[in-house]
């Protein structure tokens, strides 16, 4: 099994990248913490330092399996601006490979282009740069390879359809009954 690559900016919003790094770390996935930023330590939009794994310059991306963007601001936008991830979103949506992003984020895959014909959902405001999608509303989407959240209330459920997709669901309903979910 490949590696899951999770992306921070400083400004990015903690409950949906560290619900989604804890989550899919309990199902036994290989993640990697990935700074599109200068340095391996962003600051959350709520002022909570994380150090990262690792910097995108010093990243081949080889084993990537699935790559996750979370939501928040600035970072959603600092994301978007970063070339290396912009191309690598691309060239996972044409492998058919599997990209997940959560509140703000999915505006990144919607300027893309790799919504269009979608269902999808995020942040309320951000549905106005789901190019072509179907936006839902909904806590969680999936549709196809692509995986939207609408924000931090879903970042859990988000992380759960993650870690189905990668994991299976008999994997989802043991860390449902471990974590007291539902």
């Amino acid at each position: 099994m490949g590696t899951v690559y999770v992306f921070f900016a400083d400004g990015f919003e903690e409950m949906e990248a560290l619900a989604s790094v804890d989550i899919l770390k309990r199902a036994g996935l290989k993640v990697q913490m990935i700074t599109v930023t200068s340095g391996e330590i962003v600051t959350g939009a709520h002022g909570v330092p994380v150090l990262c794994d690792k910097n995108i310059e010093n990243c081949d991306f080889y084993d990537a399996e699935l790559v996750l963007l979370p939501g928040g601001m600035p970072g959603a936008s600092t994301l978007e601006q970063c070339a290396d991830l912009r191309r690598l979103i691309l060239e996972f949506a044409a492998a058919g490979k599997p990209i997940a992003a959560i509140c703000a984020a999915p505006m990144i895959l919607g300027k893309l282009g790799l919504l269009k014909g979608k269902k999808a959902t995020c942040y309320p405001g951000f549905d106005q740069y789901l190019e072509g999608a179907e936006y839902t509303g909904a806590l969680v989407e999936k549709d196809g390879n692509i995986i939207t959240g609408k924000g931090p209330g879903a970042a859990i459920e988000f992380a759960l359809a993650v870690a189905g997709l990668l994991a299976g669901e008999e994997k989802v309903k043991e860390l449902k009954e471990a974590m007291c979910i539902g």
